[in-house]
């Protein structure tokens, strides 16, 4: 019985990459970029909730609504518990890749200062995201 609660109830999407998130993006017109945001924070809820009891807000809701309201700081909160949740998810499916809030502080913002630190930033999410949808998709 147990076997069965544990198998994924759908298969996850393991073709992120930066190539695809930078060609899509410039193609139309950055509305991609908000897509895959999007569908890595609902991904994410399907394969911590069960396991950490959270849940990460909408992209939508935070890139919209949010984070204008607060000035572009929601963005930053959502960014860093989204990593910080991604890597203790890495850590507890014994997965051996390094992704948490550091992550994001030093190659998304500091990163920023050298110009390719968020393209670096999202190589690492898409990595981490696509292994633990291949783990996802074979253990549940």
């Amino acid at each position: 019985m147990s076997d069965v609660q544990s198998r994924p109830i759908g298969q996850l999407k393991t073709t992120r990459s930066l190539l695809k998130y930078i060609l899509l993006s410039i193609v139309t017109l950055g509305i991609y970029s908000l897509v895959f945001w999007y569908c890595v924070g609902d991904d994410m809820n399907v394969l911590a909730s069960r396991h950490d009891g959270r849940r990460t807000m909408n992209y939508a809701l935070v890139a919209f609504l949010l984070s204008p309201i607060t000035l572009g700081i929601m963005f930053f909160v959502w960014c860093h518990g989204l990593l910080n949740r991604m890597g203790a998810e890495l850590a507890r499916r014994g997965i051996n890749y390094s992704v948490d809030a550091s992550t994001f502080w030093l190659w998304c913002v500091l990163g920023s200062l050298i110009i390719v630190g968020p393209f670096i930033y999202t190589h690492k999410v898409a990595t981490a995201m696509n292994l633990l949808a291949e783990d996802y998709n074979m253990n549940g």
